[in-house]
């Protein structure tokens, strides 16, 4: 069984979908690992991980639409508002969604479906630098 362990430094515009599938799987298929699994884990707490539709842009567009609607940036709501008013929203939405995934490795390749793609979803309004840890195992 081998492991493997690398941080992917990921520089975020501000809220929104940011597409990562392309240096993870570079990364994966760098390490000739056959059959195996990976685990994407962010380890941050107004931000997550999500896997998606990556064919039509308008998949990217209506999810942060709904994610606007549904966790409102109102400091009326909260009382964690010291940080701004996209932060308590920004935790609410992490806590929504995922902050690690588990994908498996085939023929050293990620098994994602067809029009499948791995999301950073940046909660916060500016931009920020996030760190994911990958971690590979397998053989």
């Amino acid at each position: 069984m081998k492991q493997s362990i690398r941080n992917l430094n990921i520089r975020t515009q501000g809220k929104g979908l940011s597409e990562i599938t392309r240096p993870i799987s570079d990364w994966v298929a760098s390490l000739a690992v056959d059959t195996g699994m990976l685990t994407v884990y962010l380890r941050h707490t107004s931000a997550s991980l999500t896997i998606q539709e990556n064919a039509d842009p308008d998949v990217v567009y209506d999810l942060e639409q709904f994610f606007a609607r549904l966790v409102p940036e109102d400091n009326r709501l909260y009382r964690h508002t010291m940080e701004g008013p996209d932060d308590m929203p920004a935790h609410i939405r992490a806590a929504l969604t995922q902050t690690h995934l588990s994908i498996p490795v085939i023929g050293s390749r990620l098994a994602l479906g067809t029009w499948q793609g791995i999301y950073l979803f940046e909660h916060r309004r500016r931009p920020h630098r996030r760190t994911i840890v990958l971690h590979a195992i397998g053989q």
